[in-house]
């Protein structure tokens, strides 16, 4: 499998100690779209968030399906943990998260990493999250959807991520179905009112929570999937506000910890 490529944002004003660093995946359906897509918010969440942000550019379907891309995400979590002193960087701070496929993706890598029993990120963001490949996307409630007209649109890209049988109900393929426990990351859902994937953010929400880990879900009304990214605006900045002021306080609570002082998350 080839390797990922990755883009490194410091903040401007990055200070001489190692620097947290959060990982943004994004959007596309698993088969389409670059990092590039992103390069303006992870701007802004390097300078908001105080923290480097790494830009992935990872496997895409149909050449590379599931589980391909999460373990090569494996992969790149590892290899900035094992290079984190040459860059500068902060092994004990590392936080993940994307957009709709790249959220999948985060949320997967999360569970991937508790499979193993190994340590989580500081926190996971899931940005319109699409967790939920076994359910048909015509039972899904986005009626003015271009794939909700065209299911068989909806069905082809699943296809190309999860081509075997029984893959769309594998956990790490939909973690809506994972058993989960409280030593996952805490988690920040961010869902849109007219959201095709609204159900199955609510019910990852909700098992996370039955579990015992932290999750603040935030409900965007009158906004659609990828909203963060398409507008409307202001509901588009309100987004990415809330995203970098979450890292910031995770960040600000993880220093507290380490440094051995009690640390709380509000």
């Amino acid at each position: 499998m080839k390797t990922a490529d990755l883009s490194l944002y410091y903040p401007l004003d990055a200070e001489r100690n190692k620097l947290p660093v959060y990982i943004n995946l994004h959007g596309g359906a698993f088969i389409m779209h670059d990092k590039e897509m992103d390069d303006p918010y992870c701007r802004y969440l390097a300078n908001r968030a105080e923290c480097v942000v790494a830009n992935v550019e990872y496997a895409k379907a149909p050449e590379y399906p599931f589980p391909k891309p999460i373990e090569q995400l494996y992969e790149v979590f590892r290899w900035i943990e094992s290079n984190a002193d040459e860059l500068n960087l902060d092994a004990r701070r590392i936080m993940i998260g994307g957009q709709s496929s790249g959220a999948n993706l985060a949320a997967a890598l999360c569970l991937y990493l508790e499979q193993k029993g190994e340590a989580q990120p500081l926190l996971q963001v899931l940005n319109c999250p699409m967790l939920d490949f076994a359910t048909p996307f015509s039972n899904k409630p986005e009626p003015d959807a271009l794939r909700a007209r065209y299911p068989q649109v909806a069905h082809f890209l699943n296809l190309c991520y999860v081509p075997q049988k029984g893959q769309a109900e594998n956990p790490l393929a939909s973690p809506v179905y994972a058993t989960v426990n409280n030593q996952l990351a805490p988690a920040l859902i961010l869902i849109a009112e007219y959201d095709a994937f609204r159900p199955e953010a609510e019910r990852y929400a909700k098992n996370l929570k039955a579990s015992g880990v932290r999750v603040e879900q935030v409900l965007f009304k009158d906004c659609k999937h990828a909203f963060s990214h398409l507008g409307p605006k202001e509901k588009a900045e309100e987004a990415w506000q809330k995203v970098a002021r979450t890292l910031k306080t995770y960040i600000t609570a993880s220093h507290h910890i380490l440094d051995g002082r009690e640390g709380e998350i509000s």
